[in-house]
């Protein structure tokens, strides 16, 4: 009487490889996305954050202040952790700003793009967002 050999052939099992690997090809393009668009949004909350931090400073002095004045030493976006973005402020005067946040390469930060615009840098100034509307978009 001949025994039936169980397991797997070589054949089934290069299957099984074969569609993890596609199923992996699709996911991981899509994870790197979230998270990317999940970093802007930290720097966009930063951004928003120093903004009202410039408006308090505003409020008690004659003109607008450095980051320094008023985010302190943190000049990366997140504050802690792997720096994404550097965070700056410039042409700040007794009425106007600009801060901005500049992507950097870790985890390929600087590649960040939404309806085909690059998300880099993030500019936004005492009247609020500038340009790339997408970048700034809830979605």
């Amino acid at each position: 009487m001949k025994r039936k050999a169980s397991g797997f052939t070589l054949v089934e099992l290069m299957i099984v490889v074969a569609i993890v690997g596609i199923l992996a090809a699709i996911a991981y393009p899509a994870y790197t996305d979230s998270a990317r668009k999940g970093r802007r949004a930290q720097a966009i909350t930063d951004l928003y954050s120093i903004q009202l931090a410039q408006e308090k400073w505003r409020a008690n002095n004659s003109t607008y202040g450095t980051l320094a004045n008023v985010w302190g030493t943190v000049t990366t976006s997140p504050a802690t952790g792997t720096a994404y973005y550097n965070l700056a402020i410039s042409g700040n005067t007794a009425t106007a700003y600009t801060l901005t946040a500049t992507a950097t390469t870790a985890g390929g930060q600087n590649n960040d793009k939404a309806g085909g615009v690059s998300c880099t840098p993030l500019t936004l100034n005492q009247n609020g967002p500038v340009g790339q509307a997408a970048c700034w978009a809830k979605n």
